[in-house]
């Protein structure tokens, strides 16, 4: 089923939660956030494979390398991202996508907005930090 998408739409309350064309916006919205991350890739590989450090001065040739391995640790996010960003497109393909995956309530319009790939309600998201937090300080 093919959804067209008025221009000025925005999820509401009002409406079914994840109709079709709530899936549909946040299908797009996932996707233009995959394809900026992939752009700013490439613009990176770009300027890496542009050629070695010229810097003759020590100090300048330390920073520009700081600044490639800072630029090398965003893209791995970047990449582990886009990854997520798949899954949530999985997601609204078999139709589990806007559901927290422990206790499969809705996880929210707002939530969703602020994070689209988001898995779990804020409350599930809670209790699961405070467990990780709990953990961690054993």
């Amino acid at each position: 089923m093919v959804v067209t998408l008025p221009s000025d739409y925005r999820p509401s309350e009002d409406e079914e939660f994840m109709n079709a064309l709530q899936q549909e916006y946040f299908r797009q919205k996932l996707l233009r956030w995959r394809h900026e991350l992939l752009r700013e890739a490439g613009a990176t590989l770009n300027s890496l494979s542009a050629g070695g450090i010229t810097e003759a001065d020590l100090t300048d040739r330390a920073s520009v390398e700081t600044d490639r391995a800072l630029e090398l640790r965003t893209r791995d996010r970047a990449r582990k991202l886009i990854s997520k960003i798949d899954q949530a497109i999985e997601r609204i393909a078999n139709g589990t996508y806007g559901y927290c995956e422990e206790t499969f309530e809705p996880i929210g319009l707002r939530r969703l907005e602020a994070r689209p790939i988001a898995t779990l309600s804020i409350e599930a998201q809670e209790r699961h930090e405070r467990m990780e937090k709990v953990h961690r300080d054993d």
